[in-house]
């Protein structure tokens, strides 16, 4: 099931507001031209801002979340109704030919099993074309990011147009390595209502994901930095091994 962050009815509609400076879209969009990817999959596209960018560029774009309200907010967006959208996760994705599958967003650390990643790879796999691409981020452990997270001002306060002012309140609730998991507060300022959403992400190190790709079908090209968290982020560019 998704996080409530994703799911809930009034945390959707704001996520976008509260998850400013996307800087990592650019970096997914000049991917996608070097590999010159016509027919992209967005897999955990949430409220479809990648997918947006990406249909605007003149591509075919298919955009699949687990999550309705976020589904809902894309939708809302995507006004010339230029995009596929799929409730469901990858597995949910028809055999369709696609050029490139993207996970932006740290997308592949919420598959916490090992079930749930390579049920992911192989979904992925097969929505591709002989030698389609699959291109994603994840956090360097050895980083640990849960550190400057908990370090970090625990509190945002935003005056969003037609809801009001929103705190957010954040905190590590967890560290059971690989396993990291938080908690947001969300307190709605103009009818005083709370809103709580957990979430445990996993955190692979760069073997550890190289070896999955390899043994469910896939040739890795590259693992480059993510350019705007330099030494923070893994970019991984794997090919469809036929």
């Amino acid at each position: 099931m998704p996080d409530e962050i994703f799911a809930h009815p009034r945390l959707a509609p704001i996520y976008d507001a509260l998850d400013r400076g996307r800087d990592d879209l650019t970096a997914y969009l000049e991917i996608v031209d070097e590999l010159g990817a016509d027919r992209v999959l967005d897999v955990g596209c949430g409220t479809g801002c990648l997918a947006i960018l990406m249909a605007e560029s003149g591509r075919a774009v298919v955009g699949v979340d687990p999550a309705e309200a976020s589904l809902e907010v894309a939708k809302s967006k995507d006004r010339a109704g230029k995009i596929t959208w799929l409730h469901g996760d990858a597995t949910t994705v028809p055999t369709t030919n696609i050029d490139l599958a993207v996970m932006a967003g740290n997308v592949a650390q919420v598959f916490l099993t090992d079930d749930e990643w390579i049920r992911t790879l192989q979904a992925i796999r097969a929505a591709l074309r002989p030698d389609g691409y699959l291109v994603f981020e994840t956090r360097r452990p050895e980083r640990r990011a849960w550190d400057e997270w908990a370090a970090g001002p625990g509190q945002v306060i935003v005056d969003i147009p037609e809801v009001g002012v929103v705190e957010r309140r954040f905190e590590v609730t967890d560290v059971s390595l690989p396993f990291v998991s938080f908690r947001y507060v969300y307190r709605f300022l103009k009818d005083g209502s709370v809103v709580t959403s957990d979430s445990t992400l996993r955190f692979r190190g760069r073997e550890e994901v190289e070896t999955s790709l390899v043994a469910h079908g896939y040739r890795v090209l590259d693992v480059r930095e993510a350019p705007d968290r330099p030494g923070r982020e893994f970019v991984f560019i794997a090919q469809r091994a036929t």
